[in-house]
């Protein structure tokens, strides 16, 4: 079995000596200055420290009107397993983690020893010469299909790897300038860089940024005949998220997806699927196209791979990876010595058949008691949907009204949940991570019918109950 590699010991540096103090005098100059130094820092003092202030003075409006937080007051301190702490000490029970990050949950042991551990090393080497990216790769790629004859490139996040397998397909152009078109499929969600932004068919988000890439067209999801309509010898790539998360947690059916490998066989078109939130093990297997038995040309891979540190990940097929030549591709923070470490960690846990055979088994309990919920409340709940398998930790709740109510009530009773669909927003509630070196989470109130539930994949039944009971009594209580 594949082993996290042995550092040698962590030695603490040795505190300098302070410079003497007349040294310290001297450098301020004059009486002046030190006269203004301490008026500054009185005034500094004299104003209480308000990050909700802070954050609407100061932060880019991107996420709410009033700053990217928008309920007031609510400032998460810290987090262990699926819960979440407030700073009056309140425990939230966690349901979206991040919107698939924290797949192991918040404060995990592991991955906090080794971020710890990691840090006292050279934080960015030049690329070259980083020491920890081969086992973060070479762990992912041995025990799946997918796994043969694989190369990775590593980057910062999702939308990063979607613009790489942007690039990747069209360095494998046959003939120079006869590939350059795309195809992925309406609901989609690649992220926001220029070329993930032209990928995404959702005109809200792309219309301000207009115009974006070139030759992308959007087919109808789980319609083969759309994508016939569409492809052709010009096509270079197709993306695909296996299970659409932002779209509603729609899965690909078995079919569809068997007939979509062999129309891109057929035109020599690259297969890309997106599991950047369907993949390590939010399906209960550890990448989602495992699934359908299908294998893709390019996968990407980013939100739970090194614990909430940022990373992104692309594996290619040898083939691709045989066009690509130096100074193609490039990024600054890809491959950090410190979060592949994390990530080796993380991939550890994932791996393991006895985490993904509870990921399935408690994947089951969730959405069987969801169903129950559908047959006693016919009038509040139109479906649950899953991806296939034997179950896995994404699941949506679709309600027959708009479910903001829903999540504020949820809120009410201290639990975390979230949505998703084509009406979902996101101008949101941000809730901020303060104290500590962790993630930013955002939980949108929007007018989407869908609950989009992927809590940290370690949740037990307990959990499971906890926001069943939440569901069962705002139904109750006519809440929608």
């Amino acid at each position: 079995m594949w082993q996290t590699p042995t550092l040698a010991p962590i030695r603490r540096p040795q505190p300098q000596k302070p410079p003497p103090f007349n040294a310290m005098l001297a450098a301020l100059r004059s009486a002046k200055t030190l006269q203004r130094a301490a008026g500054a820092s009185r005034a500094f003092a004299a104003k209480p420290f308000s990050p909700d202030a802070y954050e609407q003075k100061y932060l880019a409006k991107t996420y709410n009107a009033d700053g990217v937080r928008g309920e007031p007051g609510l400032v998460f301190t810290h987090g262990k397993g699926s819960k979440l702490f407030d700073q009056q000490g309140r425990e939230f029970l966690d349901f979206y983690a991040g919107i698939a990050v924290s797949g192991l949950g918040h404060g995990d042991e592991d991955v906090r020893w080794w971020t710890t551990r990691a840090s006292t090393r050279s934080s960015s080497p030049t690329p070259a010469r980083r020491p920890t990216r081969a086992p973060t790769s070479s762990r992912a790629c041995t025990p799946t299909a997918l796994a043969r004859e694989r190369t990775w490139q590593l980057g910062q996040e999702g939308c990063n790897g979607d613009s790489a397998d942007l690039e990747f397909s069209l360095t494998n152009r046959p003939l120079e300038g006869k590939k350059y078109e795309f195809i992925s499929f309406k609901h989609g969600f690649h992220g926001r860089t220029a070329a993930a932004l032209t990928l995404t068919h959702k005109p809200k988000i792309r219309e301000a940024f207009m115009p974006l890439v070139p030759g992308v067209h959007y087919a109808e999801f789980n319609d083969i005949e759309s994508v016939k309509k569409l492809i052709s010898d010009k096509t270079a790539g197709v993306f695909i998220e296996p299970v659409q998360g932002e779209g509603g947690v729609y899965p690909a059916d078995p079919e569809f997806m068997r007939e979509l490998r062999a129309l891109c066989d057929k035109h020599d078109t690259l297969l890309i699927t997106d599991e950047v939130q369907c993949g390590l093990g939010r399906t209960g297997k550890l990448f989602a196209h495992e699934l359908y038995d299908v294998t893709p040309d390019i996968m990407t891979l980013a939100k739970p791979l090194a614990g909430g540190l940022p990373i992104g990940a692309v594996l290619m097929s040898n083939k691709v990876a045989a066009a690509v030549t130096p100074s193609q591709h490039g990024t600054t923070f890809g491959g950090n010595p410190l979060v592949c470490a994390v990530a080796n960690t993380v991939l550890n846990k994932i791996m393991d058949e006895n985490f993904l055979a509870n990921v399935q088994k408690r994947g089951k309990y969730l959405a069987n008691g969801l169903e129950k919920l559908q047959q006693k409340f016919p009038d509040k709940v139109a479906d649950v949907r899953k991806p296939i398998g034997k179950g896995g930790l994404f699941v949506a709740l679709e309600c027959t009204k708009p479910v903001g109510p829903l999540i504020e009530y949820a809120l009410s009773k201290q639990v975390l949940i979230i949505s998703a669909g084509e009406k979902y927003v996101d101008a949101s509630v941000a809730l901020i991570f303060w104290g500590e070196i962790s993630n930013v989470s955002v939980l949108p109130f929007c007018s989407s019918s869908t609950i989009r539930l992927c809590p940290p994949l370690i949740v037990d039944e307990k959990d499971i109950d906890q926001l069943l009971d939440v569901f069962e009594k705002a139904f109750e209580e006519d809440v929608l």
